[in-house]
């Protein structure tokens, strides 16, 4: 693996780019999708079945068992929501109100409508737009708490007023749902809670029980049993995508500050042991001031384990030649957030092509997006950047598409459209156009007809 010369030792390993064995190194670093075990697999698909099958009462059974909770009834009650919403902090529901607004502002600048264009001749064309019916939510819980999450999952489909929301996620041990996740929901717009965790509150909702009917679609990042889950109920419902471990990746150049350059690495590092945190930088006396930083923070962390493991496992800090280099190896990396530390990071903005969300300056540090700047934190991971998009509005509605021909029209076209069909080979779709562009000429015959005979009248 290339390293950097005189680096000094530090939480990150180093690469160089253009030294001897970078592109194997850096190609590893960008091939970081978890593969799921084996054991994973069959585990899930097991429970999928058994939930599919037994509905309510297995279904419980797995919230018990798998959640380690004492669970009566899956679902939360109006009282027991409105009394987990009281015990909230004033202060935090102000904070939680607060990011729900900024969310649902932003989510609003652009909702796809629907839309219609008309050719002379008869032809009406387009695509209606409507929210879908049913969504299922997805929120980790377990031993954290992820109140943010449902915010960001829940205000889109709000937004565009999907008729049902409801939120997934595990109870405590004693039953009970935390009252900061309760009052997420309820200012993001979430219409029912459900007491339940992991592969089995996915099937619940992909599959439906008794009381528990199915979603059209399934949103929200999970653990890998969740993403598994998420992956092989794909068909029968809709999903956003197989969310991955957190990621960062930092452009920086000699203006940025070493002890934030550390903490942003390591506020994506704490998430857990797949976290993914990489700095691109062509100044290399950042190098060992970072890594000094990394290792002073570290030694104050709650989860310093965790953040540690994850540095030394997909950790990396990349030197580069200039910002343009910087920039086109993190476009190949397609971070999940991208953060520009760069005392000009207007012109490189420009050139970044692929990353979930970027955050511009010395001042926007990953943490605002994750909480209440605006846009969504459920972004894509692994590398899927290249080709997927953060959730949004978009993720909640479903376009159709409409046409309509007039007769003038469908003999215009008709003749190619037969043509092209036999060139496929399908003769029955030629066929069908052929039956219609016959009544239209005895139409068209009998019309003359009846001139002419009128004219000899």
């Amino acid at each position: 693996m290339a390293a950097a010369r005189g680096n000094g030792k530090g939480p990150m390993k180093v690469l160089v780019a253009g030294e001897a064995g970078f592109e194997a190194a850096f190609a590893k670093l960008v091939r970081r999708r978890v593969e799921t075990d084996d054991a994973v697999e069959k585990t899930v698909k097991k429970i999928l079945e058994r939930i599919r099958e037994g509905g309510d009462k297995e279904l419980l059974a797995h919230v018990r068992k798998l959640d380690s909770a004492k669970v009566d009834t899956i679902e939360v009650t109006r009282d027991e929501w409105d009394a987990g919403v009281a015990k909230v902090d004033p202060a935090d529901r102000a904070a939680l109100g607060k990011a729900a607004m900024r969310v649902r502002d932003f989510h609003k600048r652009r909702i796809p409508s629907s839309w219609e264009m008309r050719e002379e001749g008869g032809v009406l064309m387009g695509q209606r737009v409507r929210a879908l019916a049913r969504v299922g939510l997805y929120a980790p819980g377990g031993k954290g708490a992820y109140p943010s999450t449902v915010i960001m999952s829940a205000t889109p489909a709000s937004v565009v007023e999907v008729p049902e929301i409801w939120l997934a996620t595990p109870p405590q041990p004693d039953g009970k749902v935390k009252p900061e996740v309760l009052m997420a929901a309820r200012v993001a717009g979430v219409h029912r809670v459900f007491k339940m965790g992991g592969a089995h509150a996915i099937a619940a909702f992909a599959f439906g029980t008794e009381s528990i009917p199915r979603v059209d679609k399934i949103v929200g990042p999970g653990n890998v049993y969740v993403a598994t889950a998420k992956r092989l109920v794909f068909g029968e419902v809709g999903i956003d995508s197989e969310a991955g471990p957190s990621e960062v990746a930092i452009v920086a150049d000699r203006t940025a500050t070493p002890a934030w350059v550390a903490a942003d690495l390591l506020s994506q590092a704490e998430h857990d042991e797949h976290a993914c945190a990489v700095l691109f930088t062509p100044a290399r006396a950042l190098v060992p001031r970072v890594q000094d930083a990394l290792a002073k923070q570290l030694k104050s962390m709650a989860r310093s384990r965790v953040a540690e493991a994850s540095l030394a496992r997909s950790g990396a800090i990349v030197i580069t030649k200039d910002v343009d280099e910087a920039i086109a190896l993190a476009n190949r990396y397609a971070p999940e957030h991208l953060m520009l530390a760069l005392d000009d990071p207007e012109p490189a903005q420009k050139k970044v092509t692929n990353a979930g969300a970027i955050f511009v300056g010395h001042y926007s540090p990953v943490a605002i997006g994750d909480y209440l700047a605006g846009p969504n934190h459920v972004l894509p991971t692994g590398g899927t950047a290249r080709f997927f998009s953060p959730l949004g509005v978009e993720d909640f509605l479903k376009r159709t598409n409409v046409v309509r021909f007039e007769p003038p029209k469908l003999r215009e076209l008709g003749a190619d459209v037969i043509r092209l069909a036999n060139l496929e080979g399908f003769t029955a779709h030629g066929e069908s156009v052929e039956q219609r562009l016959q009544k239209i000429r005895r139409a068209r015959r009998e019309r003359e007809a009846a001139r002419e005979a009128a004219l000899e009248d």
